[in-house]
């Protein structure tokens, strides 16, 4: 860590780090409470049924149901119990049962029995809704899209039914009519605007051209914009210059950089294995690159997710398909389990859970030991999913940790030649060891059990004795095979490389039968169950393929397959495999599916404004949080997969929309009506990812190495960072310092140690499934930024680049230890330093933030740089290069808007 003079953080300094440093971490926007919003209508799902979760369901809940009451089931909650009181009656909270018991001050009657009571608040929102008359309404999710939930008005005369109802083709959704001519083109604003409206809300006015291009350029690559692109765009006046500018970042090839670390989050994308040794996942970073190069190709949708689901079991398997298998092996794995089982079913659990999150929106998972308690997710449907998975291979063994998850896929020409080598060499090998066999067998019994010994005191004992006792025919024959032997050996290590990949190698041929595990545990097994959907989408049951309904494929001795198999010699071959997968993942990526289309549409919306229209973006839900404009996130489902699922058409649609392109201002009347801004009445500001700001501040020093793909690179990091990992020492390799300055999504993702700069922006722990990161302002960001070695070696390399560009290099250097002469009005020198000053104030504000210095900033620059010299006795580069330190820990450099 370096020492920082006083004047740098007397400069500029960000006053939001002074908070962070002073008072701990500083939390973004919080939600107010919507259930608690006087005169809003109460939803049962939205507001009711978290309170009964909470406070209810342990005794009065799906799995319990003391004195006969379940306040999770509408008919028994409406219908009296075994006591014959009604603990609900529409229309009437004070001859409801439920109200009076959780509102008494006797503690024998009062409810819960144990536990905090429940709060007023809560008490008053639970009698809101019966006076409401207790609707339960369909939740929204679990509708076919373009149906969504009814508007807040009169209860209706018949509550909606209990169950969810079978899907029928959706009705189209329309965009509403608005009346304002500037917000009626786009569809996304007529939505927009349209919820607006309702709240008598005015959208913030068109942000300007800088602030555009930056969040733009941001949102799309993760990079600070260039200067002179910058400048191109501001002074052109041709209406498509936007347009273009988004075509043009979309065909970035940082473009998959910055949005397929987006799906790594969501994947708990890692390269080692966890636990005590937590060992590296071979070949893990090309799975990384399958996910970049997916996303930069503009992949439809649909096919990425049936590329990772089932990347072995399509029509035509490629070596991109099974590293898309790499999706199987991301997840921890334990190669020492205390009960083998038991991580066994921990790994089937991880595929569950992230595939019913991630592709979903919903936490199946939760069902893994009972009924889910808030979502009609039976166990059944649990282990119906799981058994989807019933083929996937554990990750490894003690004695074998590649051979489940190393698939190789080299070229034929180079197999063709590593197979005829290695028949060669068996043939050489066994002739070799035929009179080998004919000495050993004429030696005395001291040297015969000498060769039965390790292979080197074999060996040794053959070279001394061998030729002893063979005739010299045998012995010159032995001696040309070891020659013949050797030379293979040579030929073998001549071949071509092999390339391989981390993927599903070998598939289970002859799966147990899934059963449902009562309370999870693997060892009391149920009753059998076969691969089916969740039962909330009413969907018909599966059409396994043949193969897995035979007896054959139950019995391998009948398919004269092996238990376990796969293809590591041919990629093509399915061998194993039992296409339920497939089956899983053209259910998944099919239109009719009720929410994959809804929740990859939500996670676009959310990367774009910091917020998905469902918040909770991995849980769709009855606990998770209600969609601010569930209409539009259906309109924008339908034209995802009208637009064959690609995602740069979602991109331009949001990035072309005035909801996108309005300024990020905060007025005050707006802010008092919605404060969480859910509305949109203006554009969110947000601070910059991890990754986001290690990229930029190597971009704008001029250190930034643009290659795309390839192997992980290790940046250098201390020695007492390294001492942390779970096996100090080991595991963290050594990249030559042009490799180190790669973009992040590059570097070693190693999971007991994560690169500390981003750890401290909130680079999240990869273990399970990240929907959307934490953005917090902390004091080890703070000093991240002002004494890490890396930000002051970025400084220092930006310093010299500034000082080079601004004259002759030698020159910077012979000046870079002279004081600054003595303060004089008339001083000749003074002028020229306050001159040259100013000259590398605008030079580093332009390179850092693509814009012209302000009059302000050249003075407190120039006086920074005067006082670091004249006061601190800095020569003048060390002064340059903590100026542009300073300079990167502005506000505006990490945050954008």
């Amino acid at each position: 860590m370096s020492p920082i003079p006083w004047p740098v953080t007397a400069i500029r300094f960000p006053v939001i780090w002074i908070a962070a440093v002073l008072g701990g971490s500083v939390a973004f926007r919080v939600a107010p409470n919507a259930a608690e919003a006087a005169g809003e209508r109460v939803s049962y799902t939205r507001h009711v049924q978290p309170i009964l979760a909470k406070h209810c369901y342990a005794c009065h809940g799906p799995d319990e149901a003391a004195s006969g009451l379940i306040l999770s089931d509408r008919d028994s909650a409406v219908g009296a119990s075994d006591s014959g009181l009604t603990a609900i009656i529409p229309g009437d909270p004070d001859a409801s049962e439920l109200i009076s018991r959780i509102s008494t001050d006797d503690e024998f009657d009062r409810m819960p029995p144990e536990g905090d009571p429940v709060p007023p608040a809560s008490i008053d929102v639970l009698r809101r809704w019966i006076d409401q008359g207790a609707a339960w309404e369909q939740h929204w999710a679990f509708q076919p899209r373009g149906e969504v939930e009814p508007p807040a008005v009169d209860p209706p005369a018949v509550d909606p039914p209990a169950v969810d109802p079978p899907a029928v083709d959706p009705p189209a959704v329309d965009p509403p009519a608005v009346d304002a001519p500037e917000w009626s083109e786009h569809p996304i604003d007529r939505f927009v605007f349209d919820s607006l409206d309702q709240a008598g809300l005015r959208p913030n006015a068109p942000a300007d051209r800088r602030t555009l291009i930056r969040r733009a350029t941001y949102d799309l690559t993760g990079l600070p914009p260039d200067p002179g692109r910058v400048e191109a765009f501001v002074r052109d006046p041709a209406p498509d210059a936007y347009q273009r500018l988004i075509d043009e970042l979309l065909e970035s090839p940082h473009y998959g950089e910055r949005w397929g670390r987006h799906w790594l989050d969501l994947v708990r994308y890692a390269e080692t294995n966890s636990f005590e040794r937590d060992e590296a996942k071979p070949n893990a970073w090309k799975y990384r690159d399958y996910v970049i190069r997916s996303f930069n190709d503009d992949k439809p949708y649909d096919q990425f997710v049936r590329e990772q689901i089932a990347g072995d079991e399509l029509d035509e398997v490629t070596p991109e398909t099974l590293a898309a298998t790499g999706y199987y092996r991301l997840g921890i794995w334990d190669d020492e389990p205390a009960d083998p089982l038991q991580a066994r079913y921990d790994e089937l659990d991880d595929l569950v859970a992230t595939t019913g999150q991630v592709f979903l929106g919903l936490t199946i998972n939760c069902a893994r030991c009972h009924d889910h308690k808030i979502d009609p997710i039976p166990q059944t449907d649990y282990y119906q999913l799981l058994a989807f998975f019933a083929d996937v291979t554990t990750y490894g063994t003690r004695g074998d940790k590649t051979g489940n998850n190393q698939i190789d896929v080299s070229p034929d020409r180079v197999k063709r030649k590593y197979d005829r080598n290695d028949a060669a060499r068996r043939k050489l090998q066994r002739q070799i060891r035929t009179i080998e066999q004919e000495g050993i067998a004429k030696m005395p019994a001291e040297d015969q059990r000498a060769t039965e010994g390790p292979r080197r005191e074999r060996q040794q004992v053959l070279d001394e004795k061998l030729q002893d006792h063979l005739d010299p025919t045998r012995w010159q024959t032995y001696r040309d095979l070891r020659k013949r032997l050797d030379a293979a050996d040579a030929a073998r290590k001549a071949l071509p490389p092999r390339e391989s990949v981390l993927g599903l190698a070998r598939s289970i041929s002859d799966p147990e039968p899934t059963r449902v595990l009562f309370r999870g545990n693997p060892h009391a097994p149920g009753d059998e169950v076969e691969p089916g959907f969740p039962t909330l989408f009413a969907d018909p049951p599966p059409n396994l393929p043949e193969s897995d309904r035979t007896p054959e494929a139950r019995d391998p001795e009948r398919s004269g397959g092996q238990s376990e198999s796969g293809g590591q010699s041919d990629p093509g071959k399915k061998r194993g495999s039992l296409g339920r997968r497939r089956v899983l993942a053209d259910w998944i990526a099919s239109p009719d599916n009720r929410l994959a289309a809804r929740v990859m549409a939500n996670r676009i919306w959310q990367y774009h404004f910091g917020r998905g229209i469902v918040e909770s973006s991995n849980n769709f839900g009855r606990l998770g949080t209600p969609p601010t404009h569930p209409e539009l996130l259906d309109w924008l489902a339908q034209r995802f997969i009208a637009d064959g699922w690609r995602l740069k058409s979602m991109h331009r649609r949001i990035m072309l929309s005035q909801t996108y392109r309005m300024s990020s201002r905060r007025r005050p009347e707006p802010a008092e009506i919605d404060p969480a801004n859910e509305r949109l009445w203006r554009f969110e500001p947000r601070r910059l990812s991890a990754e986001e700001v290690r990229d930029s501040i190597l971009a704008v020093s001029g250190s930034l190495n643009r290659e795309t793909y390839g192997p992980s690179v290790y940046p250098e990091l201390s020695p007492e960072v390294l001492a942390g990992q779970s096996r100090p020492g080991s595991g963290w390799g050594d990249s030559p310092p042009e490799d180190q300055n790669r973009r992040s999504v590059y570097i070693h993702v190693k999971r007991s140690l994560l690169t500390p700069l981003l750890s401290a922006f909130d680079f999240p722990e990869p273990d399970r499934s990240c929907e959307a990161r934490f953005a917090t302002l902390q004091p080890g960001q703070a000093l991240s930024l002002l004494n890490g070695d890396f930000v002051h070696d970025q400084a220092e390399r930006l310093a010299d680049q500034v000082l080079a560009e601004l004259g002759d290099p030698s020159e910077a250097t012979q000046s870079a230890e002279r004081p600054a002469p003595p303060e004089s009005s008339d001083s000749a020198s003074a002028t020229r330093a306050r001159s040259e000053n100013e000259a590398i104030v605008r030079h580093v504000i332009r390179r850092v933030f693509a814009r012209p210095a302000s009059d302000a900033e050249i003075a407190d620059g120039d006086q920074l740089i005067r006082d670091l010299q004249s006061e601190h006795r800095l020569g003048r580069r060390p002064a340059v290069k903590l100026y542009c330190l300073s300079v990167l820990n502005w506000n505006e450099f990490v945050f954008l808007d």
